[in-house]
C-alpha cells in the first residue's frame, strides 16, 4: 500500500482539532487513507446499511463511540455536522474523534462554515504526487502522461487506461452533479470539459465560452465553479501589485490531473503527449499542481498566482508566503538559456518576487543569477524541496 505524504499532516491535525475534514476529488485515495492508515470506526455515508445506522439518531449511535469515526462522503447527511457541534463542545480537548472525508467542497465548506467552525482541521488529499507515485517505479513521463489518480495510473494498457478516465468522467457528468440538485445537460458539460482542456494553461474567458456553448458568461462561470469544487479545475488568479504597469486580470484555467486532461485531448501515450501542440501547457499544469500541492503539505496561509503583463512578460507561478515570493518559470526541455529566466529576472528587479526557479526537464541544478536558480523537476517535485 502507498503512503500518502499528507499522513504526517493528517497526524498532526489529529493532536490539534477534534475533528478533521479530508477533501479531495473521487477515486483520488481517501477511502484507501481511511481503511489502512487511520485507526477508528469506519463509515461510506454512501452505503445505505452504513447510512441507516446513522439515520434515526445520530447522536445516540456517536455516544456509542470511544474510538475515532470516520465518516466518508459525509456531505450525504448534512445533520450530522450539528450533532458534531454539540459532541465536541462537551470534550473540546478530544482530539483526532471525527474525521470527516468528502468529495464535494462547497457542500462541505457550507456544512463547515454554519456548525464545525474552530472545531475542525482542514487537508486536501490530491491524486499521487510525483513523490508518492516512486513505489510504483514510474519515471516523470510515464507519470505526466497518466496523471495522479491511483487506478488509472496503475493501468499499463492504453485502452483500459482510456476506459477508465471515461467512466470516471461519465460517472462525474451523470451521476454526481445530479446528486446535488444540480440540472445541467450532460452533453454541455462534457463540451465545456473539452473546451477547458484545449485551453489549459491559458487565460480565461467565460464571455467567449458562453458564446461557443450558446450560454452566458454567468452561467459559464456557475458550470466551472461545480468543476472547482469537484477539484477538477483550477483557476489561478494574476497577481498584480500596485504598479505602473497595464497587468493581466484574468485567471488561467487548468485541467488539475494531466491524466483527465490528455484524456480529454486525445493523448494516451508518450510518443503523442511528446508530439502534442500542448505539450508545453500540459506540462506547466503538471508542474504547478505538484508544487502546489508540496507547499500546501509544508505551509498553511500560502497563495498562488501566477504574474503577467500586456507587454507579455510572464511568471508562471507565485508562491506568496506573506513575507516571501518565488518565482516559478516552467520549461519543457532538457536545456534553458538566459531568455528562459528574463522574465524572472524582472520579477526580483521590480520587486514582484524575492527569488526565482526555472524548472526544467534536465538533470542539473545550478544557479545562473542573483537569486535564481535552475532546477530539475525531478528534484523540484519532492518535499525536501
Amino acid at each position: 500500500m502507498i503512503r500518502r505524504l499528507a499522513e504526517s499532516v493528517i497526524q498532526d491535525l489529529t493532536e490539534q482539532f477534534p475533528a478533521i475534514l479530508i477533501l479531495g476529488p473521487r477515486q483520488c485515495g481517501k477511502t484507501t487513507l481511511a481503511k489502512y492508515f487511520l485507526k477508528g470506526e469506519y463509515f461510506d455515508l454512501e452505503k445505505p446499511s452504513d447510512q441507516q445506522i446513522f439515520f434515526d439518531d445520530i447522536e445516540f449511535v456517536l455516544r456509542r463511540f470511544n474510538t475515532p469515526v470516520i465518516f466518508d462522503e459525509a456531505q450525504i447527511l448534512p445533520k450530522l455536522f450539528s450533532v458534531l457541534r454539540s459532541l465536541i463542545d462537551e470534550k473540546r480537548h478530544d482530539y483526532g474523534k471525527y474525521f470527516l472525508l468528502g468529495s464535494v467542497n462547497p457542500l462541505l465548506m457550507k456544512h463547515i462554515s454554519e456548525s464545525l467552525a474552530g472545531r475542525v482541521g482542514i487537508i486536501e488529499l490530491t491524486p499521487f504526487l510525483f513523490q508518492e507515485s516512486q513505489e510504483l517505479q514510474l519515471d516523470l513521463p510515464a507519470f505526466w502522461l497518466k496523471g495522479g489518480f491511483p487506478d488509472a495510473v496503475r493501468e499499463k494498457n492504453e485502452e483500459r487506461w482510456s476506459r477508465w478516465h471515461e467512466n470516471y468522467l461519465r460517472t462525474f457528468i451523470e451521476r454526481d452533479i445530479p446528486r446535488q440538485g444540480i440540472k445541467i445537460s450532460p452533453i454541455q458539460m462534457r463540451r465545456l470539459m473539452g473546451m477547458i482542456a484545449h485551453q489549459h494553461g491559458c487565460l480565461f474567458n467565460a464571455s467567449e465560452f458562453g458564446r461557443s456553448l450558446g450560454l452566458s458568461y454567468h452561467t459559464v462561470n456557475d458550470y466551472l465553479d461545480i468543476l472547482e469544487g469537484h477539484y477538477l479545475i483550477r483557476r489561478l488568479p494574476p497577481y498584480y501589485p500596485n504598479i505602473k504597469k497595464r497587468l493581466v486580470k484574468s485567471p488561467k484555467i487548468y485541467i488539475r490531473d494531466t491524466g483527465v486532461l490528455h484524456y480529454l485531448l486525445g493523448v494516451a501515450n508518450e510518443r503523442s503527449l511528446l508530439e502534442s501542440p500542448k505539450r508545453g501547457n500540459s506540462w506547466e499544469g503538471l508542474l504547478i499542481e505538484q508544487i502546489i500541492a508540496l507547499e500546501q503539505l509544508k505551509n498553511t496561509g500560502t497563495q498562488f498566482y501566477f504574474y503577467r503583463t500586456y507587454a507579455g512578460a510572464e511568471i508562471d507561478l507565485i508562491i506568496d508566503r506573506g513575507q516571501e515570493r518565488i518565482g516559478y518559470e516552467f520549461k519543457c526541455s532538457v536545456s534553458a538559456g538566459k531568455k528562459d529566466w528574463m522574465n524572472l529576472e524582472g520579477g526580483l528587479k521590480e520587486g514582484i518576487i524575492d527569488k526565482g526557479c526555472l524548472v526544467y526537464f534536465g538533470e542539473r541544478n545550478y544557479p545562473v543569477a542573483e537569486g535564481i536558480t535552475i532546477m530539475p523537476a525531478t528534484e523540484a517535485l519532492r518535499i525536501t524541496h
